[in-house]
């Protein structure tokens, strides 16, 4: 009988190392999803970045390329009105990327918040469940002692 019921205990205890692994698993998991989207999140804003620095320079560009045409005849007047207007379409579709980029980030500080609260919670429920298991067992060998001393007391 005391077999069985360490065959128990050493089951319940490599269920609870399997969770313990699978949880370290579940972590390390987690950890390079994280990585993950950190590294695609710099890969986005350095994309914005560079797309900036483009338009700038564009900007730029057409700026020089607006004044030598003010010293010229009106001739490209239509040419230049026309950059402009794509420098201005530019310029709005660069904003919603970046404002896109900052939603992303608060998106993700967000579910690394929650993500982390969740982690305290099971880990609290993992102490609670070995305190209770423990309890048991006890309870349990106390009760096997006053059963034993009753089978040897008695004649």
């Amino acid at each position: 009988m005391k077999k069985t019921g360490s065959r128990g205990r050493l089951s319940m205890e490599e269920n609870i190392e399997e969770e313990e692994e699978s949880s370290r698993f579940d972590i390390a998991t987690i950890q390079a999803k994280e990585e993950e989207i950190e590294r695609k999140k710099m890969e986005v804003r350095e994309k914005v970045q560079l797309q900036l620095g483009r338009a700038e320079e564009e900007a730029k560009r057409l700026t020089q390329i607006w004044e030598e045409l003010e010293v010229l005849v009106d001739p490209m007047r239509k040419e230049v009105g026309f950059i402009r207007k794509r420098i201005d379409m530019a310029n709005k579709e660069l904003k919603p990327l970046g404002q896109s980029c900052q939603k992303k980030e608060k998106e993700y500080k967000e579910a690394l918040e929650a993500f982390n609260e969740k982690n305290k919670e099971k880990a609290q429920l993992v102490t609670t469940l070995m305190e209770l298991l423990t309890e048991s067992e006890r309870l349990r060998m106390k009760k096997l002692e006053e059963l034993s001393k009753n089978v040897e007391s008695k004649p």
